[in-house]
């Protein structure tokens, strides 16, 4: 999952790390490495670039869209101070203004850009390295992390060369481009652009082997899936998460997806920790609450593809940005699906900006295809974005954040349940009495819920003890609130508003 994300932050298409792990790994069987050395290579490929993102912010203010130029740089062979300053002045600044870009091309020069750059690096090597220390990944693996920036002729971040550097970045490092090349050009097409940079950016005895075996190597990474490919290939794949690890590790990459910009920070974490404890507070069994609170721990993972450029814009979003944004939910649907014990979190996490009146995205789903579970998240993550300070407005006082949530439920965009449970996690008192949509009653609701159910007039004034004409009455309002004017239109009204949901049901039942 965490590759997958990886893609999104470097800018590439789905699974180019898992089919640069493939390659990483069909080399050092080349090369005849034992089986340790082995899983080095197989974790070292998978996490390589995980922290592209984390620097995120400051690549978006030197070089605007950040995913534009972290895809091309694979492309470029930085063999010198020549090809460095030409890149990065080729996307300084890139979608602004004239003026705006010399600006930055001025600082850039006296040095300020190059330390920024340097310090990106560098970061993201730490970044990277932290994350592999939470996931249990033992010293070896974290070495060669620490390598990736590294090149055979040491221009590289910390200087080192030739041998001095880890085999297994050595070989990922050949592997990240070759795919890159193999995806653009064929197999002769990634050779011949080893070649080019055996001795400068690649051990040259990597380059021969590939050269040697590239029918092997390269074989089959343009059709299907890799995603089988990579799990079967993984060394301890016998040894599954406990429950508690597996928590401790969404919530990790939870804060890891924040660290996309200083606006998001803890986000994710808040998102669900606010809907799991909703969840608690509605009764859900303790399997749903968990599936709830990790849910939101991960709904954000899609954000990853989404330059920082649009989300830490301060102007108005442009038509072209809110397509790209609107993306994002089902990037991390598409992401978590690919793995079976994800899937269903997936569901989950991928609905956090569907509206019941169908006014959300990415797909426009209304009331009866979000859960509870589904609710919950939404409501959270709007509740804790409010909060939160954002690039085009500040953070908002709690108070006026909880008037806002409840203003979405009264107009039929959120569902008041999972609001109210939200902000009572949220440390919020609650309502003594419950505002239902388009001024209804709370017994104009329990008739509601009948009417939709089929009974009539009669069997609804039974069921609720009260006189056939009171329940005529109930009904002819409900009618005139809800501006419908039958049975049919009014359980439309109310499945769109929530008023159905299966813990709702059983409450009015």
């Amino acid at each position: 999952m965490l590759s997958l994300g990886t893609d999104l932050g470097l800018g590439q298409p789905m699974e180019h790390v898992l089919r640069q792990c493939l390659i990483a790994l069909r080399l050092a069987e080349s090369l005849g490495v034992d089986e340790e050395e082995r899983a080095v290579v197989y974790y070292t490929a998978l996490l390589a670039w995980v922290g592209c993102h984390v620097d995120a912010h400051e690549q978006s203010t030197w070089f605007g869209d950040e995913l534009v130029m972290k895809a091309a740089v694979p492309l470029v062979d930085f063999d010198g101070p020549r090809s460095d300053v030409a890149f990065l002045i080729g996307h300084l600044g890139a979608g602004r203004p004239p003026l705006e870009r010399l600006r930055l091309g001025l600082a850039f020069l006296t040095g300020e850009g190059r330390r920024a750059v340097d310090a990106m690096f560098e970061n993201h090597s730490r970044a990277t390295n932290a994350l592999a220390l939470s996931l249990g990944l033992d010293e070896r693996v974290r070495e060669s992390l620490d390598h990736v920036f590294e090149r055979w002729d040491g221009r590289g971040l910390h200087g080192f060369c030739a041998e001095e550097i880890a085999l297994a970045a050595r070989l990922v490092a050949l592997a990240d481009v070759i795919e890159v090349y193999h995806r653009i050009g064929g197999p002769d097409h990634a050779v011949a652009a080893a070649r080019t940079r055996a001795g400068t950016q690649f051990d040259p005895e990597l380059v021969a082997t590939l050269a040697q075996d590239a029918p092997r190597i390269l074989d089959g990474l343009d059709t299907g899936t890799t995603w089988n490919a990579v799990i079967a290939a993984e060394p301890s794949l016998m040894r599954r998460l406990s429950d508690e690890e597996l928590e401790a590790t969404l919530a990790a990459i939870a804060d890891f997806i924040d660290l996309k910009s200083p606006f998001t920070f803890g986000h994710s974490r808040r998102v669900g920790e606010l809907a799991g404890s909703g969840a608690a507070a509605l009764g859900l069994v303790p399997e749903e609450v968990a599936l709830t609170r990790r849910a939101g721990y991960l709904h954000d993972l899609g954000r990853l593809g989404v330059p920082n450029s649009i989300w830490e814009k301060k102007e108005p979003l442009t038509a072209s940005d809110w397509e790209r944004i609107r993306l994002h939910p089902y990037l991390t649907d598409r992401m978590l699906s690919s793995s079976s014990a994800l899937a269903e979190i997936g569901k989950v996490a991928a609905r956090h900006h569907e509206r019941l009146d169908g006014s959300g995205y990415p797909h426009g789903l209304t009331a009866p295809a979000l859960s509870v579970r589904a609710r919950l998240v939404a409501a959270a993550d709007v509740y804790a974005a409010l909060t939160e300070p954002r690039a085009h407005r500040p953070a908002r006082p709690s108070g006026e954040a909880a008037d806002v949530l409840r203003g979405e439920a009264r107009a039929g965009r959120l569902d008041g349940n999972a609001a109210e449970a939200v902000l009572s996690a949220a440390g919020h008192a609650p309502r003594r009495r419950r505002e239902w949509p388009a001024g209804l009653t709370a017994r104009e609701v329990d008739v509601l819920r009948l009417l939709a159910r089929g009974l009539s007039s009669k069997e609804i004034a039974v069921h609720l003890v009260i006189s056939p004409k009171t329940a005529r009455n109930h009904v002819e309002h409900i009618y005139t609130k809800a501006a419908v004017t039958n049975r049919a239109q009014a359980s439309v009204f109310a499945m769109r508003h929530g008023l159905l949901s299966d813990q709702e049901a059983l409450l009015g039942s």
